[in-house]
């Protein structure tokens, strides 16, 4: 079975997501630039899975220092700096890092790193059992289709995952469930990542192109629309993977619930509407190559958000660790 991370006792344990679905790779993580680059590059990715990832980051660059208290707070402020500046968007990373600057001491910060991989299972797993509830409850029989977008699995967490919690939740308890899978442009994490994670838990999974959703709810397959997040503003406003926005906006159409799975380290309390998220600018190349060649003409202008915000009015409910969140989100969250 597949491990997202893991602590060695000397270094970070990452599975490399940009090499699946053809290469199962791990690669250690010994320092701080490392973690940085492993983050940028999506080495490892999914908001809870980079929180943790970027904590072990600063407990990296920080293991090696001896000498006075005010050294080590002023390198502990940089090294923890530089990782938030590695992709600032996902909430959870910030909300991570501090957690783990507040300790102050190198044994502390690995300590609390450590209680931070159990806490991510804890709260996965508990993400999982409210989603699943709520899934049966909207189809009290027969298999459940699914639409999600990006990925959200195990992949992007510990453990269990977010929007895909309910999913192995529910196979525990015998549920059956379909899921489509979006390929998710530009690259192609639904597809790649949560395709693969699926099949090797043997659920039904179905690929898609990211512009076949409406029809596929246009043909009545779609029970309800589940997705993770990275951000979520106070009043219900969801920053997630580029195309989410477009997903929920036909799911509406359709009169298909659209839910958004994350615990409530996702939430930024001081972030009123989706308007204050930052929104991470990706490389060009990630649109004008593939595959090794070229899908564009070389010099043409390229937009390449990473991210949208769905506004909180098209989302049906939000499954956090705590139960079930629903409009008026400024009142629930």
């Amino acid at each position: 079975m597949f491990q997202t991370l893991q602590w060695t006792g000397s270094a970070l344990r990452l599975l490399d997501q940009t090499k699946l679905p053809m290469e199962t790779v791990y690669v250690d993580i010994v320092d701080e630039r490392q973690m940085w680059d492993a983050i940028k590059r999506l080495v490892v990715r999914g908001a809870p899975a980079i929180g943790v990832a970027a904590a072990f980051g600063v407990y990296l660059g920080v293991r090696g220092l001896d000498g006075d208290a005010k050294s080590f707070a002023k390198r502990l402020d940089e090294v923890s700096d530089y990782l938030k500046s590695s992709r600032p968007t996902a909430v959870n990373l910030a909300w991570a890092v501090d957690r783990v600057q507040r300790m102050g001491e190198k044994e502390l910060i690995l300590r609390e790193c450590m209680a931070m991989i159990e806490q991510d299972k804890q709260r996965c797993r508990a993400i999982g059992e409210h989603g699943c509830e709520m899934l049966r409850s909207i189809k009290p029989s027969g298999e459940i289709n699914l639409l999600t977008h990006c990925n959200a699995g195990a992949l992007a967490t510990v453990a269990y995952g977010t929007a895909l919690a309910p999913v192995y939740v529910g196979i525990e308890r015998g549920i059956k469930f379909h899921v489509y899978a979006d390929e998710t442009r530009p690259l192609l994490q639904g597809s790649r990542i949560t395709a693969w994670e699926l099949h090797h838990a043997g659920v039904p999974t179905t690929v898609l192109c990211d512009n076949m959703a409406a029809t596929l709810m246009n043909q009545k397959e779609i029970d309800a629309v589940i997705v993770g997040a990275d951000r979520i503003a106070a009043n219900g406003d969801v920053a997630n993977k580029i195309g989410t926005h477009g997903l929920a906006i036909v799911a509406r159409h359709f009169n298909v619930p659209f839910f958004v799975a994350a615990p409530t380290s996702t939430i930024d309390p001081a972030c009123p509407s989706g308007v204050c998220i930052p929104i991470e600018q990706r490389d060009a190349t990630e649109v004008t190559r593939g595959f090794g060649r070229a899908t564009a003409p070389d010099g043409v202008n390229v937009f390449n958000p990473a991210f949208d915000v769905t506004p909180h009015e098209l989302v049906s409910a939000i499954i956090t660790e705590h139960g079930i969140a629903k409009p008026p989100f400024k009142d629930e969250l």
